[in-house]
């Protein structure tokens, strides 16, 4: 399973002297995108196929306070990805440097195209790079219920 490293910074706590919920957020966004960069999906190069990665929704669940003084792990899994491709779900465990998981992220996410701005799907090269990552117990194809499971809409003003 991929993992990544951080030192929690000063600018990582916030009021109450642990880690601060965007925190977790920005590590989890810098898991995959280092993740991509290991296995040869830079951003330039997601930018000359005119392919981005947008989030979608990140649900978060807490178990335990991190403060600074110990590094911890981001683990990367894939979790789902629907049939085109087009859309991905993440998981992302938090581990203390005994093990110990101290927080967990559901994320769905999706790609656009750059020049469009419109949901796409990802060329083969990335689907071959998906197949790759090492995949949660309870992987699935996911569908358009599963995109919408929040029901939730834009509101007009």
């Amino acid at each position: 399973m991929y993992t990544k490293q951080f030192e929690i910074r000063w600018s990582d706590v916030d009021s109450n002297l642990h880690l601060r919920n965007s925190a977790y957020v920005d590590y989890m966004s810098h898991t995959r995108m280092s993740y991509f960069q290991d296995h040869g999906f830079s951003q330039n190069k997601l930018q000359k196929m005119h392919l981005g990665p947008v989030a979608l929704y990140e649900h978060m669940y807490y178990f335990k306070e991190v403060f600074p003084g110990k590094p911890i792990q981001v683990s990367l899994q894939l979790k789902g990805v629907s049939e085109e491709g087009t859309f991905f779900s993440f998981l992302h465990n938090f581990y203390d440097s005994e093990g110990k998981n101290l927080a967990r992220c559901e994320m769905m996410g999706a790609w656009i195209d750059l020049n469009t701005r419109k949901l796409t799907q990802p060329p083969h090269e990335i689907w071959d790079f998906l197949e790759e990552i090492d995949k949660t117990k309870d992987f699935k194809v996911l569908t358009k219920e599963d995109t919408r499971k929040f029901g939730l809409k834009p509101q007009d003003l």
